[in-house]
């Protein structure tokens, strides 16, 4: 019995995802992140702007401590990555080209860390932000 309940945790979950993805263009500049937990896996998602400026749609990702999975979208021209650094990780995910999504899987405990992207020049031009794990 415990498979079904793994499916429908997982079914709720992704149908989370998509309603938090959703929603009108706007010229907003406000950003969110997306925390999703299902049976004690972490997966947060974020996304390079697709402008091809060097900045993430958010600044600030959190997270559960255990198993964390970042997803970072592309949508832009440009190659990017997700990387993670701070209290003894020092991980870097696949640089990706458009239309790519690179993923990074991390043991966290509870503390704040550096998420950034990899591609030289592009932290310190912007893309990096602060993941704060409970």
């Amino acid at each position: 019995m415990r498979r079904p309940i793994l499916a429908l945790e997982m079914a709720v979950a992704v149908a989370a995802v998509a309603a938090a993805g959703c929603g009108g263009s706007s010229s907003s500049t406000t950003a969110k992140s997306v925390t999703v937990s299902t049976s004690g896996a972490r997966a947060v998602k974020l996304s390079a702007d697709p402008s091809g400026a060097l900045k993430f749609n958010t600044k600030t990702l959190s997270a559960k401590a255990g198993t964390v999975t970042i997803s970072m979208n592309n949508p832009a021209p440009l190659e990017h990555g997700i990387a993670v650094e701070g209290n003894g990780v020092n991980k870097d995910g696949k640089i990706v080209g458009q239309g790519s999504t690179s993923v990074l899987a991390l043991q966290l405990k509870a503390g704040k860390y550096t998420f950034f992207c990899p591609v030289p020049g592009h932290r310190q031009g912007g893309m990096q932000g602060t993941l704060t794990v409970t």
